[in-house]
């Protein structure tokens, strides 16, 4: 099985001031169709350097890049757009939503740049198909601040689902919502990995990383730990802990 994500001897060396800054030390990773991957480490640690590279945002310095088997390191500006537009779906912590657009305009956004261009009756049905992933169909029509955060973080998921990405990056996806909504967004990252989306989240939160298969560590531009989850969170599990503690909470009250 070819990989979805294939990296060897990876470097990103920032030359911005008298002295080189290597964000990046020649890391090499691996990430299999369906595997749900947390990425974790402190700030300076070189995650945020590696998802931007992941995502064909930034270029390595040195070393191989390989999605889908292809060497994206060598390719120009518009072949790298094109691979971030049909091959990478991306979610951000600040949901990046336009305030004036319904959720499903803004779920149809990306099929605006696709080519060849779809039409207006195939994006519609894109759309409603992907907030219906999401759980949100019967919110197609609410613009978002007739959502809860919760409710604007799945549109934006949706959003990077609409075009059948081989890979979903997750940038602090929970970073802007509470406990019990951080959970139910999990719930959704874990319900589309399950059906085969390959998922690679970066997060500063355990609690969080632990709902992924495998929790890679970050330190000083390497991976220093590379890890099965054992035992791993589920949505479900969490959600019931969390109303059992809510209604004890309750009770003492």
């Amino acid at each position: 099985m070819k990989p979805v994500i294939e990296i060897v001897d990876l470097h990103r060396i920032y030359n911005t001031g008298a002295t080189p800054v290597h964000a990046v030390r020649g890391i090499s990773l691996r990430v299999m169709p369906g595997e749900f991957v947390a990425i974790m480490g402190a700030s300076g640690s070189g995650k945020s350097t590696l998802m931007n590279t992941l995502g064909c945002l930034d270029r390595p310095t040195r070393g191989i890049y390989r999605i889908d088997g292809t060497n994206v390191a060598a390719l120009d500006s518009d072949a790298l757009a094109a691979i971030r537009n049909h091959k990478i779906g991306f979610v951000f912590q600040g949901f990046n939503l336009l305030s004036r657009t319904t959720a499903l305009e803004n779920v149809e956004l990306p099929m605006l740049y696709a080519h060849p261009p779809l039409p207006g009756d195939e994006m519609r049905r894109r759309a409603l198909r992907s907030l219906g992933q999401v759980g949100l169909a019967n919110r197609a029509d609410h613009v978002p601040n007739q959502l809860s955060g919760g409710q604007q973080q799945r549109v934006a998921i949706a959003r990077a689902l609409v075009l059948g990405p081989s890979l979903l990056l997750a940038d602090e996806p929970t970073g802007n919502l509470d406990t019990r909504t951080s959970i139910e967004i999990m719930g959704v990252f874990q319900k589309l990995n399950d059906a085969g989306m390959t998922v690679v989240m970066v997060t500063h939160e355990l609690d969080v990383a632990r709902f992924a298969r495998r929790i890679i560590i970050m330190r000083d531009g390497r991976i220093r730990r590379d890890d099965v989850v054992n035992p791993r969170l589920t949505s479900a599990e969490e959600l019931a802990r969390v109303a059992a503690e809510e209604q004890a909470a309750d009770l003492v009250s």
